[in-house]
């Protein structure tokens, strides 16, 4: 990894105490509901956040949310955390998506989509593999941010941004241009903000999953199904949907399952 990474790695401020507030809560076998919204009472940005999503299409709630405590009860601990983390992940780094060619609020989307299209299909597979898949899938892409801060450094954008342009594999020209993914520079983040192992694991061997240890290894292999569907540089084409659906039969999933899950959103997305 190069140094001029480690050292924007180094240098990320710690999470707020909201944020340190909400995982205190969601690995606490005891808490509540209840305590959760208490969690984030307090932190009117996550309050939008929360009720933003909460009245977002791709979510489906029958009426308007207009409350932050009947979010978070419609939305469950896990589903919570995960959207108050993204969210807060990204406004402590600088948004600069110009060198894959997106803009900050392009990225947010195709991450948004991404776990959307995790929990739709894996909770068909085990609710309990799904609930910890979404915050991962949400979060995976986080290194990009930082990627696409040493390319624009380097003077690189209009160069990486026509590699990534035409690509169906954006982790080798990830490689090629700062000798590391963006899974890897995830994964670095999230053992910067001391987060567990499991989950730092199985974001690290998202761009390469056969090299996964054997505990995170299918989560490793979801994370990267999904990316390859839904990448940021062809989100959910006819070709990345396909290369997507043959990694999950070679992988053994029933592939229509996913591709259940793929028609769901896209179907959402034309409404």
């Amino acid at each position: 990894m190069k140094n001029s990474i480690v050292d924007s790695i180094n240098s990320l401020p710690p999470l707020s105490k909201t944020i340190i507030d909400v995982n205190k809560v969601y690995n606490d076998s005891e808490a509540s509901i209840h305590d959760m919204a208490k969690a984030v009472e307090h932190d009117p940005m996550i309050i939008a956040n929360l009720l933003k999503a909460a009245n977002s299409p791709l979510y489906g709630f029958a009426k308007e949310i207009s409350n932050p405590a009947q979010a978070v009860s419609l939305f469950g601990m896990s589903m919570t955390r995960s959207i108050v983390l993204s969210n807060s992940v990204r406004k402590l780094l600088s948004v600069d998506m110009q060198p894959y060619g997106i803009t900050s609020e392009k990225f947010a989307e195709i991450s948004e989509h991404q776990a959307t299209l995790m929990m739709n299909w894996y909770k068909q597979i085990d609710k309990k593999k799904a609930d910890k898949l979404y915050l991962a899938t949400f979060l995976q892409e986080t290194g990009k941010i930082l990627i696409a801060s040493d390319i624009i450094q380097e003077d690189e954008t209009i160069s990486f941004a026509s590699e990534i342009e035409l690509t169906n594999n954006i982790a080798q020209v990830e490689k090629m241009y700062v000798d590391v993914t963006s899974s890897e520079v995830t994964a670095k983040i999230f053992e910067h903000w001391n987060f567990d192992q499991e989950f730092i694991d199985m974001i690290k061997y998202a761009d390469n999953p056969n090299e996964a240890p054997k505990e995170v290894r299918e989560y490793s292999i979801a994370l990267n199904i999904v990316k390859t569907i839904i990448p940021v540089n062809k989100p959910l084409s006819e070709v990345s949907i396909n290369i997507g659906l043959k990694k999950a039969q070679d992988a053994g999933y029933n592939h229509e399952l996913l591709e259940d899950a793929v028609d769901d959103i896209l179907d959402e997305l034309e409404q």
